[in-house]
This record gives structure tokens, sequence and C-alpha cells, in this order.
């Protein structure tokens, strides 16, 4: 076994199957009960307060601003400090969570822990902008060919830009919050005759988000070679979407109400550090992108993702959640590097706190697809569930949960989980 794939030991007990290992260490904002929000970073079942120890003096080698940097209300003012202060924190709370840590310091750590039951997870950034692209050429296919049978499933640009639209920064939201029906037109039996109506075809989308730090100067684009002095980390991501409104509005500028309504994201930001033992090489593409899409080094990663689904019936009888799909995030077509680089190759800004949505996650055979527009051929197949349930679109009181793990060896690393339940 190679020595990226042994873990680390910590003096703080963490369970093998701990989504959040030493080699982790995913910053998030949390807010206690006297309303006072700063940001903290998650080790085994630990949440560890970083304004505290930063008042301890214990980050003085991060920041001479610590204390005031990791005392705000959102990630931003890290994430812009770039990679110099990003590696410096990773290093400095590595040493002080192993095993090899003096008696002072963990103490001064343990001064530092959060009650769990009395803090709440919020979103860890501003969201400065959000864009969100189409990068998976397996669901791009399995869309296509639902929504046009008989023709061609691709567009003729699919393999040579990342196509992507800007959504809604005001409608992403942290993990664990509700998410309303929305309304919106309808088509009606005729193209001529739309009605105003609620979603009847209420579908989750599977992504992986990156966040970005450090942005550039308007005009500037941002070279795939930079990327990674932009990027700090990813998070897991459900774009909800409602496809008959989606169906009506999207042509020709695209989606506009049927995604705006809500985003939700996981509460941690794990970086690109963490992923670092998981990077596999970049999927081949065919024809080779413009040079400016050139990638020089891997950008695909090794990441298991899938989708758990529970419905009122199923809570009622207090029977957990059934996973409905599974599939991997080291397929897809367009890349971190590549989508930055095309947002930007017009001189667009990017800002600290910026996501970036991968667009839906699915693989190639039923049972791996990432929404239900997919995994139901539009409601055609509904899927069956243990409890003699079935499933088109997603109905009121649905819970939907989205986890993401990389392993490699004894070294798991994980994103916790991004949730949400419809409601009326």
């Amino acid at each position: 076994m190679s020595a990226a794939s042994q873990r680390r030991r910590s003096w703080i007990p963490i369970a093998d199957d701990s989504d959040f290992p030493l080699e982790n260490l995913p910053i998030g904002i949390v807010r206690s009960a006297d309303g006072y929000a700063r940001v903290a970073v998650a080790i085994g079942e630990r949440i560890v307060d970083l304004a505290v120890l930063a008042r301890a003096g214990a980050l003085a080698p991060v920041a001479a601003d610590a204390v005031e940097l990791f005392s705000a209300p959102a990630c931003n003012a890290f994430l812009a400090r770039g990679r110099t202060v990003w590696s410096a924190l990773r290093t400095t709370l590595t040493q002080l969570f192993s095993e090899s840590a003096t008696a002072a310091d963990r103490s001064t750590v343990e001064a530092s822990f959060l009650d769990l039951t009395h803090v709440q997870l919020q979103l860890p950034i501003e969201v400065a902008d959000y864009v969100d692209f189409y990068s998976s050429i397996e669901h791009a296919t399995n869309l296509g060919r639902i929504l046009r049978p008989g023709g061609e499933p691709l567009s003729p640009n699919y393999r040579h830009i990342p196509i992507g639209y800007h959504g809604r920064a005001s409608t992403v939201v942290v993990s664990g919050t509700n998410v309303r029906r929305p309304h919106g037109q309808i088509k009606g039996p005729t193209d001529i005759a739309p009605s105003l109506g609620a979603t009847r075809l209420l579908d989750f989308e599977l992504e992986l988000g990156f966040i970005t730090g450090p942005g550039n100067a308007h005009g500037e684009p941002i070279a795939t070679a930079d990327a990674r002095e932009h990027i700090y980390g990813v998070v897991l991501l459900n774009d909800w979407s409602a496809r008959d409104i989606q169906g009506w509005e999207y042509q020709p500028l695209g989606p506009f109400l049927s995604k705006s309504f809500a985003t939700s994201i996981s509460p941690w930001i794990v970086s690109l550090d963490a992923l670092e033992p998981f990077r596999v090489p970049n999927r081949e593409q065919e024809p080779a992108p413009l040079p400016y899409l050139h990638v020089a080094e891997s950008w695909a990663y090794d990441i298991d993702l899938a989708v758990d689904l529970q419905t009122p019936a199923m809570r009622s009888r207090h029977e957990a959640p059934v996973p409905i799909t599974q599939t991997t995030f080291s397929r897809m077509y367009w890349n971190m590097a590549q989508q930055l680089a095309h947002m930007t190759i017009n001189g667009s800004r990017v800002r600290s706190g910026d996501l970036f949505g991968s667009g839906t996650i699915s693989g190639t055979a039923p049972g791996t697809y990432g929404s239900m527009i997919e995994l139901t051929e539009r409601g055609a197949k509904p899927i069956a569930l243990p409890n003699g349930e079935t499933r088109a679109f997603l109905e009121d009181g649905d819970l939907v949960s989205m986890r993401g793990v990389a392993t490699r060896g004894d070294l798991r690393i994980g994103f916790g989980e991004v949730r949400g339940t419809i409601l009326a």
C-alpha cells in the first residue's frame, strides 16, 4: 500500500468510516445559539472553532489577522487569500491534530471544540455568482434521447464547448433547507395554451460544485494551467429541477424558473489538496478541444456518489432512506479547469465565493443516472421502492439525500451529505 493511501494518526478519536479524517479537514461555517457565526473545520465527529484557535494564537502561522479572518460569517475572505494561506492552514491544523501534537496544543484544540447539539451548519460561502455546467456526456446523451427521440441526442457543439448557464446565487441554500414545490408556466395541449401551476415533474440533479478563491481582473482570462490557484475545493450540489416548467421555457435561452427556485449544497468544502490522492487520468476528448481548453495535468477525481430517497410513508414507519442511484465523478467529459477557462475566456470576472456546478453526473447504465428524468425515462418507468411505493418524479414530503466519498487503500475522504425535503 502506498504512503498516500495510508491514514495519518490523530489524537482526536476518528472512526474508520468517518468522512472527516485528518487528511480531509473541510472548512465550513457554524452558528451557535447566541447567533455568532464563524469559520470551523470538521474532524471525525468534532467541529473545531477556528476563531477560538486564532484567539489562542494557534493560527498565527496562517495569517497575521487570523482572528478577524476566521471570525467572519462566511469563508469568502479566507478563500480570497489564495494557496499560500490555504496551505498554511492545512499544515498548521495537521500539526495540531496529529498524534505528535504537544500536550499544550491538545489543550488549546480541546478548548475550541464545539458542542454539535448547540450549533447549526450554515451556507459556507456568501455566493458571489453561480454557474451550472452540463459536463457529463452520458447525462447529455440520455436527456437528448428522452427529449428528442429519433434525433441526434447531442447538440453539435457539445464536444467542443463546456456548455453552461448562469443560475441564481440568491437561492443557493445549505443542506437541510426544505424546498417548496415551485410554480411556473407549464405547456398545455397546444403550444399556445400554457397554464400556471405547481410543477408535477419535480426532479433532483446529482452534482459536485467547485468554489473559487482569488479572482481575476475584468478582461483577464484564467488559463487552465492556473486553475489550481483559483479553485479551493468542492461541495456536493443538488440542482433541483422542474422538468415540465423547463420543457416550456428553455427554448431558445435555456433554463430559467425551472432551476432558479433552489440549489442545495453541502455545508463542508473539501479542498483540492485533500482530494489529491484521488486524481485519475482525464477522460479522452474527441475531437481535441481548442488550445485554450487543453489541460496538461489530471483534473478527474475518483469520487463515488449516491442518492437516497425517503418517502413520508417510510418516515412514518421509521424506515431508513433507500439508495436509488450510484455513480462516479471520474468520467466527466469536461473538467473544472476547462470550465473555469471557458467561463473567463471572454474576460468575465471570477470572485471569491463563486460556485460552479458540474451538471448532472450520470453513468452509462440504469441505476447510475443522476436524475429522476433519466432513471424513470421521464416518468414512463417509475422506480419501485422496497415498501411497494413507486416514484416517477418527486412527491411532497420526499426527502432526497446525496452522499459522496473517495477511497484508496485505507484512506477515505467524504463530503458529508446534502439533503432536502419537498414541501407542498
